[in-house]
């Protein structure tokens, strides 16, 4: 929002929210059924509704390689991170896409010539180049630098500027006002053509392509074109920016106005003094190397659309079910046979700095269910196996194994790859310490029995042994498990008992628990998972904290996706156990059955700024 917002600030179709595209439905409805008839459609109608799903095809291919790209490092153009208010803000990049759709039917509708274009008209096209190039350009350039005028900007064109690190959706962040005047000087090549009976498919639809492409190369915050190209042609400079160019716009604001043509910047004197620098230095910018690996993998079918380089809106909130994209099963579904089939190497999610260090998080391209098939292991193992080697040729002090990759019955905890090569320099960290620590301190003091649910692990009998030193009883509901315990955990003589499900208020839980038996908990008990993966919560009167996790410090830089199910700058206990781990410089793997010292874990963490999450009020 601009800092003073002027009338027709926010876009018409606002109120509808998700549901804003029902505005095209009659439209689409008669477009498809003149498709339908004898005499055929008319493709300038018809071919709206295609055109509008491949631009956010189009422009979700750009942000998810900008932001792969800058992740990377190498030939970034702005150091600094996204935070979440700027990602809130580029949600509704696609009201523009709309908003042409419907601009689009209603001239089809009110202007006969409009209709039956041929695919293609030499001419036309010539003279939407050239119209664009003059006209368009230059009376840009000038509005431009009038909407940075005190009164303009205020009210309007600081809220495009608010994003001084761009993406390529920054570019279509804009008031609804503002679009107006755009689509106005854009339609100005589109209209000449048509009344001079010159236009074409190929112009119109093609016209809108050149629009959206450009503005993506010159917010995508990574310089890719190459030197080479404007030794051969010196002239390009003037009739095409290149990102950098444009990033300068956005952290001088003063220089740089041209639309996709500096030639106007050159006329008039406001092309910025490092221009050149900038690019060249952009060029030459290496990848950076990682001090700290979170290997991760993904979780839900739906998880690929949820990662930081899928749908923004979905990566910065926490991971939930949403029903539209129950419609892009078949894609969905093409992705998970595409992974269990090929082998596929970790991929670069992404990157985070603090005090110093350039952390980074890897993704095995699997899903949860995978884990689980016996037949898969081979490949799990291979795959974080050689995650684990790159980091290690990469230079990075920590691997953190996040999720199922740390999975006892998989690697027992990251042992194996220490026995297969015990003279790793990369300290492998699975967490278990601090995820015992964070459920521990999560308990409400005064508290003198807890009730153990689900399979025990690592982590649980951590905990159990814990709860036995601070003498809190801790209750099971069967003989077996009574037995195993015992056998597990030292000091427990009379510290185990057997309960009535019912009893207990604070329920320690994990993965493999019959979920069912919430129904029978007393009311108003608090579920505190130790587990990677939430519990379902089938109870409303009673309260159940976060898997374990904790808040990030505020100068945790570059945080602007949610991580799985946690609430916005919350990171997991496995994926902060291994930053700590580099930060206090632990020269030990904390892996297979070692766990190291519960406090110490915990006091480091929160001396380095991370903070335990709230937990949810008794009634």
């Amino acid at each position: 929002m601009a800092s003073k917002p002027g009338i027709l600030t926010d876009w018409p179709w606002k109120p509808l929210g998700n549901f804003k595209f029902v505005i095209i439905t009659p439209w689409v409805v008669h477009s498809m059924y003149t498709l339908t008839t004898k005499e055929g459609g008319d493709p300038v109608n018809y071919l709206v509704l295609p055109f509008i799903v491949m631009r956010m095809v189009h422009n979700q291919i750009w942000i998810s390689v900008s932001r792969y790209r800058t992740a990377k490092g190498n030939n970034r153009i702005v150091d600094r991170g996204l935070e979440f208010d700027q990602v809130d803000r580029e949600t509704n990049w696609d009201d523009q896409i709309l908003f042409t759709a419907i601009l689009f039917y209603i001239g089809y509708m009110v202007f006969p010539f409009a209709s039956k274009l041929p695919w293609w008209n030499t001419k036309g096209v010539i003279m939407t180049a050239i119209l664009h190039a003059g006209p368009v350009e230059f009376i840009y350039y000038w509005f431009h630098r009038a909407l940075h005028h005190h009164f303009l900007y205020t009210r309007y064109h600081s809220h495009h500027h608010s994003s001084i690190v761009t993406q390529p959706i920054t570019s279509v962040t804009h008031p609804f006002a503002e679009h107006l005047a755009y689509f106005t000087l854009f339609a100005i090549p589109m209209m000449t053509t048509l009344i001079t009976r010159t236009s074409s498919i190929a112009a119109l639809y093609g016209y809108i392509v050149y629009i959206d492409f450009m503005n993506n190369v010159g917010h995508c915050n990574f310089e890719f074109f190459p030197k080479i190209l404007f030794s051969v042609f010196p002239l390009l400079k003037y009739f095409s920016y290149t990102p950098a160019f444009h990033s300068l716009h956005h952290t001088k604001f003063r220089t740089n106005y041209s639309l996709f043509m500096p030639i106007y910047d050159y006329i008039y004197g406001t092309v910025d003094t490092s221009t050149e620098t900038t690019y060249e230095t952009c060029l030459k910018k290496p990848m950076e190397v990682a001090d700290v690996v979170h290997l991760t993998h993904l979780t839900t079918l739906h998880s690929i659309y949820q990662l930081r380089l899928g749908v923004a809106s979905l990566a910065s909130n926490p991971q939930t079910s949403k029903w539209y994209l129950h419609l892009m099963w078949p894609f969905t579904f093409c992705s998970m046979l595409i992974t269990t089939c090929l082998h596929g190497p970790a991929f670069l999610l992404e990157t985070n700095n603090f005090q110093n260090l350039n952390l980074q998080s890897w993704v095995i391209p699997r899903f949860k269910i995978q884990y689980f098939l016996r037949w898969q292991s081979g490949t799990l193992n291979n795959l974080i196996e050689e995650a684990i080697m790159e980091a290690e040729l990469g230079g990075a002090k920590v691997i953190s194994l996040g999720l199922l990759n740390q999975k006892e019955e998989l690697n027992a905890h990251g042992e194996v790859y220490i026995r297969k090569y015990p003279k790793l320099k990369i300290k492998i960290v699975d967490g278990s310490s601090l995820a015992a620590a964070i459920v521990l301190n999560s308990i409400p003091k005064g508290t003198n029995q807890v009730l153990l649910r689900g399979n025990f692990n690592k982590v649980s009998f951590a905990i159990a042994n814990a709860l036995c030193r601070r003498n809190i009883q801790v209750a099971l509901l069967h003989k077996e498990e009574l037995k195993m315990l015992q056998q597990r955990v030292t000091k427990s003589k009379g510290r185990f008992t057997l309960s009535p499900i019912n009893t207990p208020k604070i329920w320690i839980v994990g993965d493999g628990w019959d979920e069912d038996e919430q129904m029978s908990a007393s009311k108003g008990s608090l579920f505190i998972p130790f587990s990677h993966f939430p519990p379902k919560k089938f109870r409303k009167d009673c309260y159940f904290h976060f898997t374990p996790a904790m808040t990030a410090p505020p100068k945790f830089m570059n945080l602007h996706s949610c991580e799985n199910w946690l609430p916005r700058r919350v990171l997991s206990a496995w994926r902060i156990a291994g930053i700590v781990h580099a930060l206090e410089g632990w020269n030990v793997h904390e892996c297979g059955y070692t766990i190291l010292s519960i406090k110490k874990v915990w006091q480091a963490s929160l001396f380095h700024g991370f903070q335990p999450l709230k937990i949810p009020h008794s009634p």
